[in-house]
């Protein structure tokens, strides 16, 4: 009896062990084996982009433009045009100019069958003052560009936003979403078009309800499993989530999908971060700045400033007899209106005034301010006592960096957004947020996921909107077994530009080195392309993914499943984080840590089509089927 006592507490010890051991989530063989440090370098020799500082629209869509095994680029400097930037075996080619002006949407698919790419390009309306329809394109796999005439009916004319093609009705070909920023003379009428693709044409099936102001980014997403694609519209107001039919109508489901009306969106991204098999989404939420925002860092003396639409003054600046300004960006109509001094004589500006510019005004030439100014244009005065005064009135954002402030009370600025983190639970979304890690309060504008270190569970990167004065770093979670986020400090996708905020990125793996590289592009900014020095395919299951095989459907959105050394993950095809256009990477790289067993991989198209077979990792990228 006295032996059974003494071993009691022994047993219940060894009872609350294996209960607190059974209560541990699982370690998978790919990520015991995988624990390299996340570093990334900035590669400008393989991105030849002009070092100017340019406004942007949308992430980088990344797609096999000439079909030679390799990833090219589409980038869109908002305003001025749209550049390919075509891939010679990982390093990018000198930008060529595709189409010149103010375009938005970016959309690639083969939809008439012909082996060739079909780009589509959504132009702007000039704020409803010319409102045009898209623009088509036929690319060849010898680089050679041929512009396309209308469909017989064509497209929509509209102040084009978004544009997507997707396999809405699971016939295997690319349908079109075709959605307007919304016009006036509509008085409200929807200008959200849906297209179905004939084999030949894209015909006009149906509308999503209309939608007010810049509410057209989208998400193409299948939040039920159900094989078709859903779709999630926001941008103004709350996310909306609207289930597909199978048949290119909606169903509006947002109350009884999301948890809650969430705002203040900048993007969704689509993501199965604990490799359950279903999507879960990552948005990332912030505000644009006020009208009259500064910012101010007296140990650097930098003030950055911003304002559009309507008067503004921003007096009393004490620089002394020197006025610098870093990046000074205003746009159109208000490019030319810089008057100088009180007689508000026209500053005359060196080279094309599409990007920013860097101004450096001496008090002597520039005395005094005018009692009256212009209806519309930028005074910049000296007004004596070491202090210097820009004022006026614009219809447009202007920013700037000044230098060398002496003493600057700053505005008050709106406290950072949460983002949020949705956990889909059978067709159910779930706020998980906190309890990942993942609520800091910072203005978010875009997100992606890649698995960073090839250890099998995807990773986040994340790009605040920033302050002006200070370098814009990205925020790295590294997903540590599906459980929770850690931040990572020294990860190495940092840029140094004054005067930018952040807004693109895009993952993939340019130089086909098996590990994944990060592309990014901040507006009033510059594009930077981060190299990944994993650099071990040994770590990387990595594939490129055809049409299906029996009916040639389409490679976008088809479901890839990967299973092996203990764990599971799926991909989609073409997912990204473009808001108003779509990305075409058909190459997956799959993290496997240093497993070199045979790994399962199931692929799924849009038409039911399935295709299984056996791989093993480290073999460069596989052409499936």
């Amino acid at each position: 009896m006295n032996r059974i006592i003494l071993y009691l507490p022994i047993l219940l010890s060894l009872m609350i062990v294996s209960s607190c051991i059974a209560q541990q989530p699982v370690t998978s063989d790919v990520s015991a084996m995988s624990s390299a440090a996340i570093k990334l370098i900035e590669k400008r020799a393989h991105l030849s982009m002009p070092r100017k500082n340019l406004r942007k629209w949308d992430s980088p869509v990344v797609v096999d433009l000439d079909q030679d095994g390799y990833q090219d680029l589409i980038l869109n400097d908002h305003g001025l045009g749209v550049q390919i930037c075509w891939n010679n075996k990982g390093r990018y080619a000198k930008p060529y100019d595709l189409l010149m002006g103010d375009v938005h949407g970016v959309a690639v698919a083969d939809i008439d069958d012909d082996g060739r790419l079909d780009l589509l390009l959504s132009r702007g309306g000039g704020s409803g003052g010319n409102a045009r329809n898209t623009k088509l394109y036929e690319v060849d796999t010898d680089r050679t560009i041929e512009a396309l005439p209308d469909f017989e009916e064509p497209l929509a004319t509209m102040r084009g936003r978004t544009v997507i093609y997707y396999d809405g009705d699971n016939d295997g070909d690319a349908d079109l979403i075709n959605f307007a920023f919304p016009s006036r003379e509509k008085k409200g009428k929807s200008e959200n078009y849906i297209y179905r693709n004939t084999g030949s044409t894209l015909i006009l099936q149906d509308t999503l309800p209309a939608i007010r102001g810049d509410g057209q980014k989208t998400l193409p997403t299948d939040y039920d499993g159900d094989g078709i694609i859903d779709l999630l519209v926001y941008g103004h107001g709350h996310v909306k989530c609207y289930r597909g039919n199978g048949d290119l109508s909606y169903k509006d489901m947002t109350d009884s999908v999301l948890p809650d009306k969430i705002s203040d969106v900048t993007t969704i991204h689509e993501v199965d971060y604990d490799n359950d098999g279903d999507f879960d989404l990552y948005m990332t939420r912030g505000r644009h700045f006020e009208i009259g925002e500064t910012f101010y860092d007296a140990d650097r003396r930098l003030m950055g400033f911003h304002t559009s639409r309507g008067a503004f003054d921003f007096s009393h600046i004490l620089t002394g007899d020197i006025l610098q300004i870093t990046n000074y960006h205003t746009q159109w109509p208000h490019i030319n209106e810089l008057y100088i001094g009180e007689t508000g004589y026209d500053y005359e500006h060196e080279g094309e005034l599409h990007s920013g510019k860097d101004l450096r005004l001496v008090n002597s030439n520039a005395l005094g301010f005018p009692d009256r100014m212009k209806d519309m244009g930028i005074h910049i005065g000296y007004i004596g006592n070491q202090e210097w005064r820009i004022a006026g009135r614009t219809r447009s954002s202007l920013t700037g960096v000044t230098h060398d402030v002496q003493s600057w009370t700053e505005s008050e600025h709106q406290p950072g957004l949460i983002d949020v983190l949705l956990r889909n639970d059978g067709g159910r979304y779930h706020d998980v947020t906190a309890q990942l890690g993942l609520d800091a309060p910072v203005h978010t504008n875009v997100a992606t996921s890649a698995d960073l270190d090839g250890d099998g569970w995807q990773d986040l990167i994340i790009i605040p909107r920033g302050d002006l004065i200070d370098p814009l770093t990205a925020m790295v979670y590294r997903n540590i077994g599906g459980q929770r986020y850690e931040l990572l400090q020294d990860h190495g996708i940092h840029s140094a530009e004054l005067g930018a905020l952040g807004m693109a990125i895009a993952a993939t793996d340019y130089d086909h080195d098996g590990d994944i590289d990060i592309i990014t592009g901040h507006e009033r900014g510059q594009w930077h392309l981060y190299q990944n020095q994993m650099n071990d395919p040994a770590q990387y299951l990595s594939v490129q993914i055809g049409p299906s095989p029996d009916h040639g459907a389409t490679a976008l959105h088809a479901l890839v499943t990967v299973e092996g050394c203990g764990i599971k993950q799926t991909r989609r095809v073409g997912s990204s984080s473009v808001t108003y256009s779509q990305s075409a990477d058909r190459f997956l790289s799959f993290g496997v840590g240093y497993c070199d067993r045979s790994h399962t991989m199931t692929i799924r198209w849009t038409n039911g089509e399935q295709h299984t077979q056996s791989l093993k990792p480290g073999v460069g990228y596989v052409v499936v089927p």
